[in-house]
């Protein structure tokens, strides 16, 4: 039962990121994994990707029956990419659970599905705002689920953005590098946001990509974060005879079991923004999660 640092090899902002990882800890070499090099420190393992993660999918199960390890979470150290070019750090699950069935996702992942969301998200964001103060030129986010690869794995992406300027920071590496150390309690610690077993879990539903109501929700102790999802990845239509349909109910049918599975025996809760939807997009939100019988809760009554 290991956590799997999934390593990004055509990819500065992975890589900076991993060799400052193991700069904190006596990592030792394995024997390669498929070919490719693995490296191991007290319960925490690194495999060392080629090139790129988003196209490599099932990684965990490919990880367990080459060593007979299972994975119980992924950590995957990357780059991130914005139009903007905004230097930034940031946090997000990751699924393509929007993509109609019939297409292939840009960007990986299973079209229509989600992995569980680690539930360290929450508590690393926390962190990574308790850190990160020196580093004042970046901007801090958590995003919306987006992107793949497909695993069964809790897992998160920690990145360093957003364009080739800022990828290769030595500085930014190494505080991204010493939450995934602190984290996941390599330093003889019990960890950042390993799930006790109960708890409120929120799942977040409308707003843009860079996620303002998780940033919100997240920076208070003792919520839970699982997927997020953007207006974008809740698309909807509407017939003539005023018939509802779209991809909307499937991304929160899968995010919501997907965030249950991450967090068993953890109470789930929607947070919704409200200005994202139309009133007839909203109701028929509100109709699902009845079905669901899960609790939909202004920030105000999250927060306390």
């Amino acid at each position: 039962m290991v956590s799997l640092i999934l390593v990004s090899g055509g990819d500065i902002a992975s890589t900076n990121q991993a060799h400052e990882l193991m700069k904190m800890g006596d990592w030792v070499a394995l024997e390669p994994i498929e070919g490719l090099p693995a490296y191991s420190f007290k319960h925490a393992r690194i495999w060392w990707l080629e090139d790129g993660c988003l196209w490599e999918d099932d990684l965990d199960k490919r990880w367990a029956n080459a060593t007979g390890e299972v994975p119980v979470e992924i950590i995957f150290p990357s780059r991130h990419s914005a139009a903007s070019g905004n230097a930034s750090l940031t946090l997000h699950p990751i699924g393509t659970m929007q993509t109609p069935l019939q297409e292939t996702p840009d960007y990986g992942g299973r079209a229509g599905d989600c992995p569980p969301p680690n539930p360290r998200i929450g508590a690393w964001w926390r962190e990574l705002n308790s850190v990160a103060s020196g580093l004042k030129e970046f901007d801090l986010s958590l995003e919306t689920t987006h992107h793949g690869p497909w695993i069964e794995t809790p897992s998160l992406f920690i990145e360093i953005g957003s364009t080739a300027e800022t990828w290769g920071h030595i500085e930014a590496a190494k505080l991204l590098a010493g939450i995934i150390h602190r984290g996941l309690g390599l330093d003889g610690s019990l960890g950042l946001g390993k799930w006790t077993g109960h708890g409120r879990v929120v799942v977040t539903l409308g707003g843009g990509h860079y996620a303002p109501r998780g940033n919100l929700l997240a920076s208070h102790e003792g919520i839970w974060i699982g997927h997020m999802l953007a207006t974008y990845a809740l698309p909807f239509t509407k017939d003539e005879s005023g018939n509802v349909s779209g991809m909307w109910e499937n991304s929160i049918r899968k995010a919501m079991a997907a965030t249950q599975l991450a967090f068993p025996g953890g109470e789930l809760i929607c947070s919704m923004d409200k200005k994202a939807f139309k009133g007839w997009q909203r109701q028929a939100i509100r109709d699902l999660l009845d079905e669901l019988e899960i609790p939909l809760l202004k920030s105000s009554e999250i927060i306390g």
